[in-house]
């Protein structure tokens, strides 16, 4: 702990760190925390994925010295789970320091946010429509806010939540401290800072940083007839202990989480139109490991943040490299390794030579695994769940049947049989899964088209914007 400690980080938040496991900050943690603890304004280019919430969570933090029951820092989030997670992690990081964060969303019970709000939070986690309704209610003033954070600002400008982001800047006092991150830094993006940061100091931590050389990449090219059997054969080749599966639509989501627990898998599917309390099971599932396939689509697993994923599969190629940054890096995080694999229809090759431009990163071809591997796959686990068993021990009441059996058949034929009995046979029913049009090429090198409509994103111009804030 000792790096944390050189940034001038106290021993309490120190402690909380150590209990949650962090041993060195993260590269935008070591640039940011000092410049925010000397109060200045910030800009930081960075993914999920980077450490940004505790490079702007300690800060915050340490920068409450009293509980004078006011609100002293806001964080805006563009959706309901990023800003549950972040709550979550304030939390953590604050839990020897006696302050307290409350997430606030819609979706839950207004009422209810107001009996917490009455319980004095002095950091609140909101996305912001929510917190404007709170605003025009008068439950939460924002006259003595001191510090101010706009998380995956750029996202927030998709979602059309600007305007608001304005009126809830011009509601809080000129002598704030403001920190604005995002992945891009689009046109409006730029204005924005501009009008509401006063010198910010400028952080960025490029994509190539963000998917890292632990996360191992890969590209099948198929048909999207083919995606289903192939995405089954995989999961009984590779085995992982928890993946995350990425469809495009939410259509896609629930037609692929149905056919892969007919499958016999063990599968839910998160995107908008689910309830939040059914997201919030979901979620809770998957990380405690009751399910290991998680499919989602882009905004529902927006800041979803889970130890132990070890694949991530591209069922449809994201439709701008940014979103395959942010989906890849769902895996190999904390230091531990990660396999993403994207199924790429021919046509759809260009997307995947943008997002190798701009990850600096060349995504390998691997073949359409055959019927036959996936079986094989499936005895190679059944051989290491006897090695396992066997260096677990504890097999003493089961010699005696061993060696009666092995008096009356041979050793290999009642090994086979195990390893049967253990095998997981390829389901090869067939099931149909409505076909999506494949993306077409762009003048935007893959990125998404705009809308033409959109508040937030003007006619003409790219959505998505790779490249640094100019001042």
């Amino acid at each position: 702990m000792e790096k944390f400690k050189e940034l001038g980080i106290s021993d309490t938040i120190i402690r909380a760190l150590s209990d949650m496991g962090f041993e060195e900050p993260t590269p935008i943690q070591a640039q940011a925390i000092p410049t925010l603890l000397s109060g200045k304004d910030l800009v930081g280019q960075a993914q999920t994925g980077t450490g940004k919430t505790a490079a702007f969570g300690i800060p915050l933090l340490e920068n409450i010295k009293t509980a004078s029951g006011a609100i002293y820092g806001i964080i805006l989030a563009p959706t309901r789970e990023l800003a549950i997670q972040v709550a979550e992690e304030m939390n953590k990081l604050g839990q020897f320091s006696n302050i307290n964060t409350l997430p606030i969303y819609g979706g839950q019970d207004i009422q209810r946010q107001i009996k917490a709000l009455q319980r004095k939070p002095q950091i609140i986690v909101a996305t912001p429509g929510r917190l404007m309704d709170h605003m025009e209610r008068r439950t939460i003033k924002l006259t003595d806010v001191r510090m101010v954070v706009l998380d995956e600002a750029d996202e927030m400008l998709n979602m059309g939540f600007i305007e608001d982001i304005e009126k809830i800047l011009s509601a809080t006092p000129d002598s704030r401290q403001t920190l604005l991150f995002s992945a891009t830094m689009p046109r409006q993006i730029q204005n924005l800072a501009q009008k509401f940061l006063k010198e910010p100091a400028l952080i960025s931590v490029k994509a190539k940083e963000v998917t890292v050389p632990l996360i191992e990449q890969y590209y099948m090219e198929l048909q999207d007839r083919q995606k289903f059997d192939v995405l089954c054969r995989l999961l009984d080749i590779q085995s992982p202990e928890l993946a995350i599966v990425f469809g495009r639509t939410k259509r896609r989501v629930d037609e692929l989480f149905e056919a892969l627990k007919k499958r016999g898998y063990s599968a839910e599917g998160i995107h908008g139109d689910l309830t939040q309390p059914k997201r919030d099971a979901v979620i809770r599932q998957f990380r405690e490991g009751t399910i290991d396939i998680l499919v989602a689509t882009d905004v529902a697993a927006r800041g979803l943040d889970v130890s132990g994923v070890t694949h991530v599969y591209n069922f449809d190629i994201p439709q701008d490299p940014e979103s395959y940054v942010h989906r890849v890096g769902r895996t190999g995080r904390a230091g531990q390794t990660g396999s993403a694999m994207t199924f790429v229809i021919p046509r759809e090759l260009e997307h995947l030579r943008s997002i190798e431009r701009l990850t600096k990163r060349k995504i390998v071809r691997m073949p359409v695994p055959t019927l036959s591997e996936a079986i094989e796959g499936q005895q190679r686990l059944a051989v290491e769940k006897l090695l396992n068993q066997i260096e677990e021990g504890n097999l003493e009441s089961y010699r005696g049947r061993a060696e009666d059996l092995l008096a009356e058949t041979d050793s290999v034929s009642l090994i086979s049989a195990a390893l049967k009995l253990l095998t997981k046979e390829p389901d090869t029913t067939p099931i149909k899964i409505t076909e999506e049009a494949p993306l077409r090429s762009r003048s935007f090198g893959g990125r998404r088209k705009p809308p033409e409509n959109r508040k937030g994103a003007p006619s003409g111009k790219p959505r998505y914007k790779s490249g640094g804030f100019k001042k």
